[in-house]
């Protein structure tokens, strides 16, 4: 039985305050954590109440994909809607009073406070040092959990509040339980030190009864190197001032350290097949010791996966099959499309050109709706039905070797430069995007080119990790602890002109239209993905506007060319993102007078 089944399944007991603001502790008596933390099967379920919040729409729809807003790869269409959700978020203008901003609130705040539950709980237990080694062994595994997922949700907190209210204790009635705001590179800091204390004590993803479904070593020494250079990292002050630590190096050394030791400790080849990876999601398969380290287990009828985010599959009651609806919130734009060499074999796995209509057929999708490829609802082992939307059960991916990879390449190159120890981390992983007989000319001659000095390896690390992890949602955290992000909004919006005048002024060399068709295996086959073509051979294949969809008649550009991307660029503080949002006005209320939104130039 797969973890993702065991979470539907956690005991009231669990999840009775689920309903209470964050700051409300709950009655706990010891009594009740001797209870629950005595023996091995209570405890997993302990543990297990934390992962249940990533089956919360604070997770499953917002952290996972929408929050991450609209970057040079990623673009959240709110085209001027403002809806108290997300197309406020996409706008960077989110006032306090914003939902899907409290929903993540509670939701991160209460997942924090049951992982304090389990880790007070296994900690006075007394079985971390048991005589019975299984015992110990798992209770160990059980803590470095714990601890692993209260790290994520406060990286979250930190990169969309800034300063939040740092909690480590369990609650207890009559404590006082109105905290105030801790700076967010301490909580970091801590919960760095945290993982470091916990994770030679957890199992490797092989040696546990869920495989990647749970979390383990990898994905926790993996945690440690992203929380660091996420602690190393640019951060925006209340000033709107980007800055970063002095002591960033130190930082630096530790996401050397615990990515290097991963690779010693747990190295694997990287799948050839890239597409697999994303392949084995759809049809629910989890393969150890291969590239994802860990994914957010979803249950059938859970997650939101190939609904809000993936290939486009129209369903509803007429549809002429079986697999629901599905469609892509955040679209991709063209000129990420086309920064891909066109020998890239990421890209057509990354880049969803086509969707699937009613009558169980595919269609090309044009310019303003290529989708984030890597999940298809069509593939599905058994199809959910002609009127279902959410939850599909497909699994969500949280963190990839090939990332742990590139974080070894950064840190090394940061510290000392593009040494071969960096080169050849940066090298497997862009191996994998091309043939072995291309990798003379798009690997070897690349990395000669790339390699001549720190900055020109940090901007190719910069490029690398965009053609590798498109449509994977973390290019925000990465463009703000890069202090990258206006820049790189800009060069978007930039490109996307060009692309569109060139287009319109028929100068171009990219496709101002596709042809494509379906071969006789039911394929969808572009005839032109990369360049310019008179006409196609014959009849068969049907045209396309492309490139030229980005210019228009009245406005010149396209819309979301326009307005999407104003507040990235020329918001608050022009060519710095304010990419921090206000606290909820709701947590305010509750914390007398503790908590209050202050700098940013919040109006509310």
């Amino acid at each position: 039985m797969k973890l993702k089944y065991l979470l539907a399944f956690i005991p009231a007991i669990m999840l009775s305050s689920c309903e209470k603001d964050f700051l409300e502790p709950d009655s706990i008596s010891t009594f009740d954590l001797d209870y629950i933390y005595s023996n091995v099967d209570d405890a997993r379920n302990g543990v297990n109440a934390v992962y249940s919040y990533f089956n919360q729409d604070a997770f499953r729809s917002r952290l996972s994909n929408n929050m991450t807003g609209i970057t040079d790869i990623e673009i959240g269409y709110h085209n001027g809607e403002y809806d108290n959700g997300r197309r406020e978020i996409w706008n960077a203008d989110a006032l306090s009073s914003n939902n899907d901003l409290n929903i993540v609130w509670t939701y991160a705040y209460r997942a924090i406070r049951d992982a304090n539950i389990a880790i007070e709980g296994i900690t006075n237990s007394g079985n971390l040092d048991s005589d019975d080694a299984n015992v110990k062994t798992t209770f160990n595994q059980l803590l470095g959990e714990a601890h692993t997922l209260r790290a994520y949700w406060y990286s979250m907190l930190a990169y969309y509040f800034g300063d939040v209210p740092y909690v480590t204790e369990a609650p207890v009635a009559g404590a006082d339980f109105f905290f105030p705001k801790t700076n967010r590179n301490t909580i970091l800091s801590k919960e760095i030190e945290a993982l470091m204390a916990v994770e030679e004590n957890m199992q490797w993803a092989d040696a546990l009864p869920y495989g990647i479904e749970q979390v383990n070593r990898e994905y926790t020494i993996g945690m440690i190197a992203r929380l660091a250079l996420q602690r190393g990292g640019y951060y925006l002050k209340p000033d709107l001032t980007m800055a970063r630590d002095s002591d960033y190096l130190d930082y630096y050394q530790i996401a050397k350290q615990y990515s290097q030791k991963l690779i010693n400790l747990k190295d694997r080849e990287l799948p050839s097949d890239f597409r697999q990876i994303f392949y084995n999601q759809n049809i629910f398969l989890s393969p150890v010791n291969q590239d994802i380290l860990f994914e957010v287990p979803f249950a059938k009828g859970g997650g939101d996966v190939a609904w809000n985010i993936g290939i486009r599959v129209d369903g509803g009651t007429e549809a002429k099959h079986d697999y629901g609806s599905g469609s892509n919130y955040m679209a991709i734009p063209a000129t990420y499309y086309m920064s891909f060499d066109s020998k890239d074999l990421r890209r057509e796995v990354t880049c969803g050109l086509f969707k699937v209509t009613t009558e169980d057929t595919l269609a090309h999708v044009g310019v303003s709706n290529i989708s984030q490829g890597k999940w298809n609802r069509r593939l599905l082992p058994e199809p959910p039905g002609r009127e279902s939307a959410k939850g599909t059960g497909i699994n969500w991916p949280m963190l990839r070797y090939a990332d742990v990879l590139l974080m070894f390449a950064e840190a090394e190159n940061e510290l000392n430069g593009p040494t071969m120890e960096a080169q050849n981390a940066f090298k497997r992983v862009r191996q994998r995007a091309f043939d072995p007989a291309d990798w003379s000319t798009k690997v070897d001659a690349y990395m000669s080119q790339i390699s001549t000095s720190k900055q020109a390896f940090f901007d190719a690390i910069v490029d690398e990790r965009a053609w590798e992890f498109g449509g994977e949602m973390i290019r925000k955290y990465e463009l703000v602890r890069w202090n990258l992000y206006s820049e790189k909004i800009q060069e978007t919006v930039d490109g996307l002109k060009k692309l569109a005048d060139e287009a319109f002024a028929g100068v171009g060399t990219g496709p101002d239209y596709m042809y494509w068709k379906t071969d006789d295996q039911g394929n969808f086959v572009v005839l032109n993905p990369d360049n310019k073509v008179a006409a196609a051979p014959d009849e068969t294949w049907i045209r396309q506007s492309f490139l030229i969809g980005l210019h228009n008649d009245t406005t010149t550009y396209s819309e979301f060319i326009l307005n999407d991307f104003e507040n990235y660029i020329n918001g608050p503080q022009p060519g710095v993102v304010r990419y921090i949002f206000p606290i909820p006005v709701t947590a305010i209320d509750n914390s007398q007078g503790t908590l209050a939104n202050d700098g940013y130039q919040f109006t509310n």
